[in-house]
């Protein structure tokens, strides 16, 4: 009301009054003909402003207005003194309440009668015409002043509680914290730190640019006059059993056709790779691997169509490996065209897969003829190392009996919407030849042909980096080979006693292995380089780099709820990898390095083996006090091949692992993993090291990744205080002092 303006005094004392005895009156006489909640609320509200003076009704205040808009012809007419007392008399006049029921009837049904209805309605009640009018006038302009009031109300609040959540952002920005010096930093700060996660919503918004577009090109070309839902009654089935490429010109821009074109003419150069061993791949003396010939490449693969495989800004990678792996052909084949069971059986280095488009579905379970485009983001178990990110097309072919072979090659312009600048590791013809053996047996040979964009890596990493090894045929093969080992004594029922000690049942011992599995699948993606994390640099007690990344667990029960900080440190050390692994493995040694045990005896009950080599295996171990009391669990997973070794280990709480050592489902199970990364550092020519122990004069060093994870609060937002990470960056410093003497490790 506060907009309007009062002019004349004795229309703002009429307007006084208009939340008087009007409403007043209604309120009495208010019984007739079902009233709304609504117009209950809003008479309630008329009530509640009724004490303003003296009571007058609506259309009183009409007619005093009316009193003063009178012309001037009307005034000369009415110039004696019995007609200005009638004026008066009549200006004050107020409605019978038997008038107001009337009228406040007529107006729940119609507020704006017309002038049929008026007249009416005035000589039902003996009311001038032009006062009936005035009181719906009046009445309207009421109703809309009090529900105009009600809604400011209602926005006043809604603006209070936006301001209050303002404020708290604000007040969180202003508390944020820098992790490598704990200094409060500002909004721009912090989103200058965001670059990993900018890259990680770029690569998103592209894929799912790319997935608009194909449902855009689907939509306009239903046919005319179909409505979509008619069409998907008319032709469901068939459009689930196409590719959504029959619908447009080609996956990611490209026709169908030239994809398969191009599969097929990866897999044509995969099989020459992996089959030639004459002139295309020489033999080094120095490491006794292969190393590809480019000048016979290209002569033998590329003939004369490319010229430029050599580029100032690339750098190319090139292996082969090949070994015999004890799965069945079928199941191998299944896996590989799955992007999540090819993902969990390289979990140290595939930590993202995904398959963005199925071109061809294949014939029969083998999955001859299949292709489809596929993401991946290929990591080693450090942050120092940046992981790789390819988009490639996976094709399938059988090329005899018994033989089959699976290519990934990127291809040229996969889609217009990605930034060139994202794809920076494509991938030639690549993959593996597998050949059926038999009796459960398969061999595979494998060829890894990269072309990357040359970054700088970490000095630690960059002869296993620039030679190809930690990408390379030689790590995939390996882990392939061990994955499957591991899924043989899985299913396994004659495993010997010596080898199953500490479980009465199949049951329980799959139940322990699958915990393990998780376990050590958790400590992967906690450890690398992905996107998932998001590293800081600090400095160690001892001057080595730690990187300090933190994340929010709010509903995975897999493991602890709350905000968990994992801290990773890399060294080297002048010993062999199987020395290291062997003596971090080792749980009667396990005193040695591990800070947290003292105090604590520490004895092997359960013992599972999941490979041929003893190294593969799991082992719980019960920590006991002085009273011989088990206190609590110790799970660990040790696995070792030929390139790489891994010890992880987690506290499991007593009666989860009762639970599952009984056979119970271990998905609930908490855990959360700390462990040991060991490869070597790819310098096998390398002479002897300055070691002061004779396990160290093996000539070859070791690359070492030590990593743990601590739950630091309980609520997911809590803040990385830098007490924290100096607890974790000493628990860190003095593992890897322990380890450096007990091996007897000079500097």
């Amino acid at each position: 009301m506060a907009r309007y303006s009062l002019s004349s005094p004795a229309l703002s004392l009429s307007l006084a009054g208009i939340f008087g005895d009007g409403g007043s009156a209604e309120r009495g006489s208010g019984s007739g003909g079902g009233v709304s909640l609504k117009e209950e609320a809003l008479e309630t509200i008329y009530s509640e402003n009724s004490g303003l003076g003296k009571s007058r009704s609506e259309d009183d205040c009409e007619i005093v207005a009316e009193g003063e808009r009178r012309s001037i012809d009307q005034i000369e007419d009415d110039d004696d003194e019995n007609s200005f007392e009638n004026r008066k008399r009549k200006r004050y006049h107020r409605h019978t309440p038997e008038q107001i029921r009337v009228m406040e009837a007529l107006f729940k049904e119609c507020p704006h009668p017309d002038e049929k209805q008026r007249v009416q309605l005035s000589n039902k009640l003996g009311l001038n015409p032009r006062q009936v009018k005035f009181w719906f006038q009046n009445r309207r302009t009421q109703i809309k002043a009090i529900q105009e009031r009600h809604e400011n109300s209602i926005l006043k609040t809604e603006i209070e509680k936006l301001r209050e959540e303002n404020q708290a952002m604000r007040e969180v920005i202003k508390g944020a914290t820098c992790l490598s010096c704990g200094v409060a930093t500002s909004n721009d700060d912090s989103m200058t730190n965001n670059a990993d996660h900018e890259h990680k919503l770029r690569i998103e918004n592209a894929r799912l640019k790319a997935e608009v577009e194909k449902l855009r090109t689907i939509v306009e070309n239903h046919p005319p006059g179909l409505s979509p839902k008619a069409s998907s009654h008319s032709s469901g089935t068939e459009l689930e059993s196409k590719s959504s490429l029959d619908f447009h010109a080609g996956s990611f821009g490209l026709e169908k056709t030239r994809i398969l074109d191009a599969a097929n003419r990866a897999m044509d150069e995969l099989h020459k790779m992996a089959t030639h061993k004459e002139r295309l791949w020489i033999k080094s003396y120095e490491t006794g691997r292969e190393i590809l010939n480019y000048d016979e490449y290209m002569k033998e693969c590329l003939g004369n169509h490319n010229t430029s495989v050599m580029q100032a800004k690339k750098s190319i990678e090139a292996s082969r490996e090949s070994a015999i792996i004890f799965v069945d052909l079928p199941w191998l084949i299944q896996s590989f065209m799955d992007a999540n069971q090819w993902k969990e059986l390289f979990p140290c280095l595939v930590s993202k897969a995904a398959t963005l488009d199925f071109i061809c579905n294949g014939d029969g379970p083998n999955k001859h003829g299949a292709a489809q485009l596929m993401f991946a983001e290929i990591q080693m178990l450090t942050p120092l190392v940046p992981s790789r990110e390819v988009y490639f097309v996976r094709y399938c072919k059988q090329l005899s009996a018994n033989q089959w072979g699976i290519v990934d090659v990127s291809v040229d312009k996969v889609d217009d919407n990605i930034d060139a600048s994202l794809s920076k590791c494509r991938k030639r013809p690549s993959g593996c030849i597998i050949e059926d053996k038999s009796n459960g047996h398969c061999k595979v040979t494998w060829v890894e042909h990269l072309e990357c964009q040359k970054n700088t890596v970490h000095s630690l990493y960059r002869t296993i980096v620039t030679s190809g090894l930690a990408f390379g045929a030689e790590h995939w093969i390996s882990t392939l080979q061990q994955q499957c080992e591991r899924l043989v004594f899985f299913v396994a029922t004659n495993i010997p006693n010596n080898d199953s000690s500490g479980v009465s049942t199949l049951v329980a011992r799959k139940s322990i292995l699958k915990l393990a599995q998780r376990m050590t699948c958790n400590f992967s993606r906690a450890v690398g380089a992905s996107s998932h994390n998001s590293w800081s640099k600090i400095t160690g007690k001892t001057g080595a780099e730690v990187r300090v990344a933190s994340r929010k667990n709010l509903n995975d029960p897999g493991e602890p709820l709350g905000t968990i900080l994992s801290a990773v440190s890399c060294v080297w050390f002048p010993v062999s990898h199987k020395v290291l692994f062997d003596f971090l493995r080792d749980e009667n040694r396990r005193k040695e390095w591990d800070i947290m045990s003292i105090g604590f005896t520490m004895k092997s009950v359960v013992n599972l083996a999941k490979g041929q080599d003893h190294g593969n295996a799991v082992t719980a171990m019960a920590t006991t006090t002085a009273d011989n009391a088990h206190s609590s669990w110790m799970l660990q997973d040790s696995s070792t091949n030929a390139f790489q070794s891994m010890v992880v280990y987690s506290c499991v709480d007593s009666n989860g692992m009762q639970s599952v050592m009984s056979g119970c489902d271990s998905s609930n199970i908490t855990v959360l993993p700390s462990g040991f990364s060991i490869l070597p550092d790819g310098l096998e020519s390398r002479p002897s090291v300055i070691s002061s122990s004779a396990e160290g004069g093996a000539g070859r060093g070791s690359l070492l990744t030590t990593a743990f994870q601590v739950l630091i609060s309980n609520s997911p937002t809590a803040k990385l205080d830098l007490d924290s990470m100096e607890s974790v960056n000493a628990l860190i410093s003095c593992t890897v002092e322990n380890i450096r003497r007990c091996l007897q490790c000079d500097d």
